[in-house]
C-alpha cells in the first residue's frame, strides 16, 4: 500500500505538467475565438450602424412629394428608358414649357428634359455631363435664360438639383461649382448632416415615401394644366452691362464643346416665357455666339404668337412667366418639326419596347392633363 502511494505521489508533477501542457495549448485557441468573436461583434455593431444611419438619412431628406415637387426631377432620369434622340438641359423655361410627350406622339422623339427650378447654367453642364455617362443622344437643347446668373444663387434650388443625382466625379464638380458661401461638401455627401434636424419637421409623406417616391414627371417634363392669363409683367430696368458674366460663359463653352467632342448637335433657344425680361441685347449675343460656333439658336420668344401659335390668354397657367400643358405641346410641336428637318431624327414609334414605354407615359399624361 505504502509503495503504491509513493508511486502514485511520484506521477503527480508529471502528470500535473502533461495538464499544464495542454491547458496551455488550449489557452491560445480560446484567446483567438475570443478575439475573433469580439472583432465580429464589433463589425456587426458598425454594419447595423451604418443600416440605422442610412435609413434615417432617407428619412430626413426631403421628399420633394408635396407642393415643390421639382425636386425630384433630377432623379427620374434613371428610371426613363434610353437611347434618347434629345435630351434638354436648363431651368423652368424647359421643364415646363415642352412637352416630352408631345414629341413622342407626332414626332417618335425620345427625349428627355434634365431641367430643374433656377438651373444654373455650370449645373446643367454637369448633368449632361452625367447624362453622357450612359448615353449619346442626337442632339441637345439648352434654354439660355439662366446665362443670366454668374453666381451661385441659392442652396435649396442648389439641393433640388443635385441631391438626386447618382454620385461620381462629376456630382463632386457639380456640387464645387454650385456651393453658396456656408454650404459644405462633407453635407452634401452625408446629407443627415444637414437635414438631421428635420426630426420635429417629419410629415406622413417622409414616412410614405421613405424608400420609394411617385415619378412627378413625364420623362422630366412638369404637366400643369390651370390656365392664368398673362397680364401685365414687371417694367425692366436697362443694365449697365448686357455681356453674360465669365463663369456662365466658360460653362457655355464646355457644354459647346463637350457636345463638338461628342457629335452632338446643340441648340440655343430662349422658351416663349414672358418673364424675365429677355433684353434685345442678350439676344444679340446669343445671336453672335451661335454664329461663331456654328450653332442652331431660335428665339421662339419673338415668334411665340405668329409661328408657334401661343395665346398668351389660354397657353400659360401663371400669367404668363411658363406654358401650361396646351402652351408646352404648341412648343414642342414647333421644336420636334425644327429638329427632324434640319437633324433628320428617327422616328421611333415602330419600335416595340420604347413604344411600350411611352404608352404607360402617355397613360399617365393624359391622366394629369385631363384631373
Amino acid at each position: 500500500m505504502a509503495e503504491d502511494i509513493e508511486k502514485n505521489i511520484e506521477k503527480m508533477p508529471e502528470e500535473t505538467e502533461v495538464k499544464a501542457a495542454e491547458a496551455a495549448e488550449k489557452k491560445p485557441e480560446k484567446k483567438g475565438l475570443k478575439r475573433v468573436a469580439r472583432v465580429a461583434l464589433v463589425l456587426a455593431l458598425i454594419i447595423l450602424s451604418g443600416i440605422v444611419i442610412h435609413l434615417a438619412d432617407l428619412l430626413l431628406r426631403p421628399k420633394y412629394m408635396g407642393d415643390v415637387t421639382e425636386g425630384a426631377l433630377t432623379a427620374e432620369y434613371y428610371e426613363a428608358y434610353g437611347d434618347h434622340d434629345v435630351l434638354f438641359v436648363g431651368d423652368c423655361e424647359v421643364y415646363e414649357n415642352f412637352s416630352t410627350v408631345q414629341l413622342w406622339k407626332e414626332f417618335g422623339i425620345n427625349s428627355f428634359i434634365r431641367g430643374g427650378a433656377q438651373q444654373l447654367v455650370w449645373q446643367s453642364y454637369y448633368l449632361l455631363e452625367d447624362a453622357l455617362r450612359y448615353e449619346t443622344p442626337d442632339v441637345v437643347v439648352f434654354n439660355v435664360l439662366s446665362l443670366m446668373y454668374n453666381e451661385p444663387q441659392n442652396e435649396a434650388y442648389n439641393r433640388m438639383a443635385l441631391d438626386g443625382m447618382r454620385w461620381s466625379k462629376t456630382k463632386w464638380d457639380a456640387i464645387n461649382a454650385s456651393m453658396c458661401e456656408g454650404e459644405s461638401m462633407i453635407e452634401y455627401i452625408f446629407p443627415i448632416l444637414r437635414y438631421h434636424s428635420r426630426w420635429n419637421e417629419l410629415t406622413s409623406d417622409d414616412f410614405k415615401y421613405w424608400f420609394k417616391k411617385d415619378l412627378v414627371s413625364y420623362n422630366g417634363y412638369y404637366l400643369r394644366n390651370e390656365i392664368m392669363p398673362a397680364g401685365d409683367m414687371p417694367p425692366f430696368r436697362p443694365l449697365g452691362d448686357y455681356s453674360f458674366g465669365d463663369k456662365a460663359m466658360k460653362y457655355l463653352d464646355k457644354m459647346t464643346e463637350l457636345c463638338k467632342e461628342k457629335g452632338i448637335k446643340l441648340v440655343l433657344i430662349k422658351s416663349p416665357s414672358l418673364y424675365p425680361h429677355w433684353y434685345d441685347e442678350w439676344d444679340e449675343n446669343m445671336k453672335k455666339y451661335a454664329e461663331d460656333n456654328d450653332l442652331l439658336y431660335i428665339n421662339m420668344l419673338e415668334i411665340a404668337e405668329s409661328e408657334i401659335g401661343i395665346d398668351y390668354s389660354l397657353d400659360t397657367y401663371d400669367a404668363g412667366l411658363h406654358m401650361n400643358v396646351t402652351g408646352a405641346e404648341k412648343c414642342a410641336s414647333y421644336l420636334g418639326k425644327v429638329l427632324v428637318e434640319k437633324y433628320g431624327l428617327t422616328d421611333h414609334r415602330d419600335d416595340p419596347d420604347m413604344a411600350e414605354y411611352w404608352n404607360d407615359v402617355i397613360e399617365r399624361y393624359e391622366e394629369a392633363k385631363n384631373a
